[in-house]
Order: structure tokens, then C-alpha cells, then sequence
């Protein structure tokens, strides 16, 4: 049984090993807030639609957890994504973007800003 259960755990790790990575997460830590990105679409593909954003108050605690998407510049062509500039999520009428430069805004639909503030990403 001991034999076995190497076996498995031996090929389990090769496996791992081999296995590209299907996620990737970083962190943006502003004065006010750390927000996880959880970025779960293979490498290589431009335009992802399945990226999670978990945000937590530093003040009160308080957490956020939603779906969101990367957010581009379009293309000459108007429609092709080309320059990655962050993720976009939407909750209840208000919009949470977190920029490549660290730069983490929510607004209200109305164009209020709530939050505006720069932070530094960790990788």
C-alpha cells in the first residue's frame, strides 16, 4: 500500500509540475484597501471574462468578492482589444476598476467617485 501511494503521489507531482498554469493572482495594496485578483483564463488569451476581484477594508474589514473581466483599449479597428489597461467589475450600480499602473477607482453608475486612490501591485 506504502509502494502505491508513492506511486500516486509521484505522478501526482510530475503532473503538477507539468500542468501550465491556468491562474494567476496578484495583489494591489493601496493606503485604504488590498484587492486579490484572481485572473483564471489560459496564457495567451487577450480579452478574459473570468477574472475575480476580492477587496478588503483595511479600515473596517469589510470584504468584497466579484466577478469581473480584463479591460483594453480597443484597436485601430475599433472592436479588437490591444492595450491591456486593467479589470473592470460591476456590483449594484457601481464599478470597480483596477488599472495595470495600481490605480484602484470606484464610482457610481452617475460618474460619483467613491474611491480613488494609487497602491503598489505584489506579485
Amino acid at each position: 500500500m506504502a509502494i502505491f501511494l508513492k506511486r500516486v503521489l509521484e505522478a501526482l507531482l510530475v503532473f503538477l509540475l507539468f500542468l501550465p498554469s491556468l491562474a494567476y493572482s496578484a495583489t494591489l495594496l493601496t493606503p485604504n484597501y488590498r484587492v486579490e485578483i484572481e485572473h483564471k483564463c489560459e496564457e495567451g488569451v487577450v480579452a478574459c471574462d473570468d477574472v475575480t476581484y476580492f477587496g478588503t477594508s483595511n479600515t473596517s474589514g469589510n470584504s468584497l468578492k466579484i466577478k469581473g473581466s480584463t479591460w483594453h483599449a480597443a484597436c485601430a479597428d475599433g472592436v479588437s482589444p490591444c492595450r491591456f489597461l486593467g479589470y473592470v467589475f460591476e456590483n449594484e450600480g457601481v464599478v470597480y476598476r483596477v488599472y495595470e499602473s495600481g490605480m484602484l477607482t470606484v464610482t457610481k453608475e452617475s460618474g460619483e467617485i467613491l474611491v480613488e486612490e494609487q497602491g503598489e501591485w505584489e506579485y
